[in-house]
């Protein structure tokens, strides 16, 4: 099993910046791609941001030049830096990895899997 934990949530004056973050742990072989969600009140979700196992980047038109993501394999680990936030990014940001993971002791097993992480409130407001 693995665990996703984010953080780095909060309320922000229109034009601050926040830097979100989400740890993977547990019995992890490898990481494919890992993506940043989010989802306002009343609204579907969204794609924010992806990046790939070769750093490869892509965003939501939205959000370019604002946002920026990035990852920390040694820490199994992604970042979302957002910057000149507006009100409408506020919304619940949820992580979501593509990873391989580890299903028997002797780690000769491995299979897919696909994890969301818990969410973190991003409020931006004066």
């Amino acid at each position: 099993q693995v665990q996703l934990v984010e953080s780095g949530g909060g309320l922000v004056q229109p034009g601050g910046s926040l830097r979100l973050s989400c740890a993977a742990s547990g019995s992890i072989f490898r990481i494919d791609h890992m993506d940043w969600h989010r989802q306002a009140p009343g609204k579907q979700r969204e794609l924010v941001a992806t990046i790939s196992i070769v750093n490869s980047t892509h965003y939501a038109d939205s959000v370019k030049g604002r946002f920026t993501i990035s990852r920390d394999n040694a820490k199994n680990t992604v970042y979302l830096q957002m910057n000149s936030l507006k009100p409408e990014d506020t919304a619940v940001y949820y992580c979501y990895v593509d990873l391989w993971e580890y299903i028997s002791a002797d780690y000769s097993r491995r299979r897919n899997q696909k994890y969301w992480g818990q969410g973190t409130q991003v409020t931006v407001s004066s």
